[in-house]
């Protein structure tokens, strides 16, 4: 059936003209006579049998549906371009187009993704952040690298390293004291992460300890979000150390006390079935598990 849509030209021009509010000024834009301007937006009214423009001597004045198809139109133009200069941008190029949740793109694999380019010269990794899964038939996606159970339909799951968050916070916060006890975390404003948001009971609770405030606090999605605000004396927050090693190397943050929570979820790299014969793939991932498992070793 055919799509009940403008040409793109008519588009083009609708969308200067309404931009400058002149058809001389789109005109000299897209390097058109104003006669062709004209025309191009008169086809365009008729096609969709609504006026966009109201005329008068002193020219031309988008009308309320003018001004709301403009702003549409523009996005999807703005899109479009978007898109055309991506696939032009990946002529002859092997791209991974990889969904990865925040800090741990940030501040874990960003480090150390300058060895992949050195040793695949020929595969580009762009990196999108996404925190929660999401279906891979709906999306450009390649692969993904999120925190969970590797319960996700229709991949093929390769565990990276698990998470083990440790208390942190200012070392104003922690005063004179070497480590706080679990009674002293207790009294203090917990920092909660919101896709954890277990996190503090259940570290309470290998700690034997009951404390009914300990899902209350301010919530933040990331991390990074986190670090900061325990940074800035907020309260306390339970964050792997390795994503915050540069915060704890210059003491802008400290480990408030040693015992990590532990937890059968993990970093996982999500492959889509479909797509785990991709070389470049391949590739990646048996660098990506390479490097986790070294940095395990490390640790």
């Amino acid at each position: 059936m055919r799509r009940k849509i403008p040409s793109t030209t008519a588009l083009i021009s609708f969308e200067a003209a309404a931009r400058h509010e002149s058809f001389t000024k789109a005109a000299q834009e897209l390097s058109l006579t104003q006669g062709a301007i004209c025309r191009q937006i008169a086809s365009l009214e008729e096609f969709l049998s609504v006026e966009l423009f109201r005329r008068s001597r002193r020219g031309v004045k988008l009308t309320e549906a003018g001004l709301s198809y403009s702003r549409r139109v523009a996005t999807q133009l703005d899109a479009v371009e978007r898109d055309t200069l991506s696939v032009m941008g990946q002529q002859g190029a092997n791209v991974i187009e990889l969904a990865v949740v925040p800090t741990f793109g940030t501040q874990w694999l960003l480090p150390r993704l300058k060895d992949f380019q050195q040793k695949h010269p020929e595969v580009t990794v762009n990196l999108t952040n996404r925190t929660r899964p999401f279906l891979f038939a709906d999306t450009d996606f390649d692969a993904a690298i999120y925190f969970g159970d590797a319960d996700w339909s229709g991949t093929e799951s390769h565990r990276l390293m698990g998470e083990n968050p440790m208390p942190v916070c200012s070392p104003s916060l922690q005063g004179n004291k070497t480590s706080l006890t679990p009674a002293d975390i207790a009294e203090l404003p917990l920092l909660q992460q919101t896709t954890r948001p277990y996190a503090w009971r259940q570290w309470f609770d290998s700690q034997h300890l009951n404390v009914p405030r300990d899902m209350t606090g301010p919530r933040y999605e990331l991390f990074s979000m986190l670090a900061q605000a325990a940074m800035h004396d907020m309260g306390i927050a339970l964050i792997p150390p390795f994503l915050i090693q540069r915060e704890l190397k210059e003491k802008r943050l400290v480990i408030a006390n040693p015992q990590a929570l532990s937890s059968i979820k993990a970093y996982y790299l999500m492959i889509p079935e479909r797509k785990v014969e991709s070389a470049s793939l391949r590739a990646f991932r048996d660098w990506l598990v390479n490097q986790a498992h070294s940095y395990s070793l490390e640790g």
